[in-house]
């Protein structure tokens, strides 16, 4: 990564459920390994209709039947200043991709990701429990996805 920190936006349509839950396992991961000064970690939407909301009830319980708090996240729009300060924009489907780079104009750094593109299951998308109600499915590919993030950022900066 091109500095001190690793910089990562967690990213879906309306920043209550998929990306929060996204931000919030990768900074308890970060947590867990003493990396905190490391990587700053947060997430956006790609759409209006949550800002200012706070994390969908369903998937803050999600969240506390893994220990994980999320505390004080407030949905807000992804912007085009976004692009230029993380490193990486994860995305959770490629809605979500294709919406991300009408806000950006594009994607000339290369750093538009989809967040189960760090595992084996490339390309996938990670369920949306909005419209399932599957809190699990989300969970299992979010936990997943981030284990694939954190394992291939976690020396970027330090050279290890």
């Amino acid at each position: 990564m091109k500095n001190d920190m690793i910089k990562i936006l967690f990213v879906c349509h309306g920043n209550i459920c998929r990306s929060p839950m996204a931000e919030f396992v990768l900074k308890d991961t970060v947590r867990r390994h003493g990396l905190e000064d490391v990587y700053e970690i947060s997430s956006a939407a790609t759409s209006y209709e949550e800002i200012g909301n706070s994390v969908y009830p369903p998937a803050r319980k999600k969240l506390a039947e893994h220990g994980i708090g999320c505390a004080g996240h407030h949905a807000r729009r992804m912007t085009k200043a976004d692009y230029g300060r993380y490193d990486l924009v994860v995305c959770m489907d490629r809605a979500n991709v294709r919406n991300v780079r009408a806000i950006t104009g594009g994607d000339p750094d290369g750093k538009i990701v989809l967040l189960l593109d760090f595992t084996d299951r490339k390309g996938q998308e990670v369920a949306d429990p909005w419209y399932t109600g599957n809190f699990d499915e989300a969970w299992d590919d979010i936990a997943e996805g981030c284990a694939g993030l954190f394992e291939s950022t976690r020396g970027a900066d330090r050279g290890n």
